[in-house]
């Protein structure tokens, strides 16, 4: 037999193509041609394949060797290839039998040795593998990641001599049968460490409850970071489909899959030197970026205005729309990117003697041109603003604490469910539609927003969000609609808007 195929998959975004490994074997001068639009990583696997067979015990055979990577019209890239390369040569050279090929599919990179390396894009392979009905045969350091997906026939392997040996039927690969635990709700730190800044901590609270963007505005060392920080220990449990969304965008990115996240809300917090194709994704292989990374989960941006005011203004199509389209030359992208934005920034230049008080050093224009460091676009995507002052001495040297993180989180969950039970989404999702039908508010109470409007020259989209965050403000107190004092406290939680 002179032709095999073998069954993989390549990353197309979160897809993961089927790719027919075709190995023809014909007589003449002795080559080795890889073709079907493989990049320089899969060209670079002849010479690891060919090594790994020698090295496993079996005989490179001296022909004019093509390997066709079907269909061709799609990007091959990674170390992926090797193992489905190989097994198809010494299936065409009837070194083992091909018909055994159609009830699996393959990937794995091959070392000089003929050892099996871990490669990444592994989830998405193994949900398609569970489609399409086939086992999946894989390296051993991969297996634990392939094992989330149920219903998956998994079998790893340390080397290309005991895939064989499987397929032989010498000796059987042991079905990967370890389930790996979902991450329970622990963390390390506790919202009852932070002192004082109780108008911040209930900020922090209606953010969680609503699923709002949230912006912390202070002088240096007044506790911003580490209440971000604490966001995602009052956050809800990631549901199975969530955590299986967030953990198959890591697998596909240059981070890889870690076992020990499974189940875990992600957190990001990319440095103000970040560039724009690190926030959203990009490349020239289309990987997704910071914001996609967060999925389900935050993205805490520190030192607001040192970020690019270019590379914060991409952000705003994603805050709207909850996803990112990345078009290239050669390739199209659609990842997800439904991220909660928690966002710290001093308010003025100055240092640490600078606080906004009356003793600040710095100028009124200097004050404005660093707030104009943010579009008002970008601000405007931001549901609340609020101020954190300077802590008090007597809170940082009192042994009272506040509530804790599972105090806090219980008034989340039940926030969550009463926006559940009425319309199947947080607050902060609703439509324009959704605001009118769900947001209501008294005449004399539409007064009063009418006012601020006009008073703060808000945007429509300002007015929109400032009711989501007063029915998520009433749902924490559990009222059926939207009362004085909700709308005030809605009103309150402008505070660049106050300064314009």
């Amino acid at each position: 037999m002179n032709l095999a195929i073998v069954y993989s998959r390549t990353n197309a975004g979160l897809d993961a193509p089927l790719v027919s490994t075709e190995v023809h074997l014909a007589n003449g001068l002795p080559s080795f041609s890889i073709v079907g639009l493989a990049e320089m990583a899969v060209r670079e696997s002849r010479d690891r394949v060919r090594a790994a067979i020698i090295n496993s015990g079996f005989s490179f055979p001296i022909k004019r060797i093509t390997v066709n990577l079907a269909p061709a019209d799609i990007p091959k890239d990674g170390g992926r290839f090797d193992l489905p390369i190989a097994l198809g040569i010494l299936a065409a050279s009837e070194q083992i039998p091909a018909d055994t090929f159609q009830d699996y599919e393959f990937i794995g990179e091959l070392s000089l040795g003929g050892q099996l390396r871990a490669v990444r894009g592994v989830l998405p392979t193994a949900i398609k593998a569970r489609v399409s009905g086939r086992k999946l045969i894989l390296p051993a350091d991969n297996a634990p990641e392939a094992g989330i997906i149920q219903g998956l026939d998994v079998f790893p392997a340390q080397d290309l001599a005991k895939v064989v040996e499987h397929l032989q039927g010498v000796k059987r690969l042991v079905r990967w049968q370890q389930a790996i635990e979902r991450h329970k709700t622990s963390y390390s730190m506790d919202l009852s460490e932070v002192k004082g800044q109780f108008p911040a901590r209930r900020a922090l609270e209606i953010a969680a409850a609503g699923g709002h963007n949230l912006l912390m505005v202070g002088p240096p060392g007044t506790g911003k970071t580490m209440l971000a920080s604490r966001l995602a220990t009052i956050l809800p449990d990631l549901s199975e489909q969530e955590a299986l969304e967030a953990a198959t965008l890591a697998s596909i990115s240059h981070l890889g899959f870690d076992a020990n996240d499974w189940g875990r809300r992600p957190v990001r917090e990319p440095h103000h030197t970040s560039s724009g194709v690190a926030l959203v994704g990009g490349g020239s292989s289309v990987k997704p970026g910071e914001i996609s990374l967060a999925h389900h989960g935050v993205l805490f941006l520190d030192e607001l205005t040192e970020f690019d005011r270019k590379v914060l203004d991409v952000l705003r199509e994603p805050l709207e729309t909850g996803r990112i389209t990345l078009s290239r030359a050669a390739r199209q992208a659609t990842y997800p990117a439904q991220f909660q934005l928690v966002a710290a920034m001093n308010p003025c230049p100055q240092g640490r003697a600078c606080d906004f008080q009356a003793h600040c050093e710095c100028t009124p224009e200097q004050q404005k041109r660093h707030r104009a460091r943010i579009s008002a676009p970008f601000l405007d995507r931001i549901d609340l603003q609020v101020d954190v002052p300077r802590v008090k001495q007597e809170d940082l040297q009192s042994l009272k604490t506040g509530e804790s993180s599972a105090v806090v989180r219980t008034r989340v969950l039940q926030a969550r469910e009463r926006q559940y039970e009425r319309q199947q989404k947080t607050n902060h999702a609703l439509s324009g539609g959704e605001v009118d039908r769900y947001c209501t508010l008294a005449p004399k109470d539409q007064h009063l927003l009418s006012h601020a409007m006009e008073q703060f020259k808000l945007s429509a989209r300002a007015y929109h969000r400032i009711l989501k965050v007063s029915r998520t403000i009433a749902d924490l107190a559990e009222s059926d609609a939207i009362q004085t004092r909700h709308l005030t406290e809605a009103l309150s939680y402008r505070a660049l808007d106050r300064l314009a």
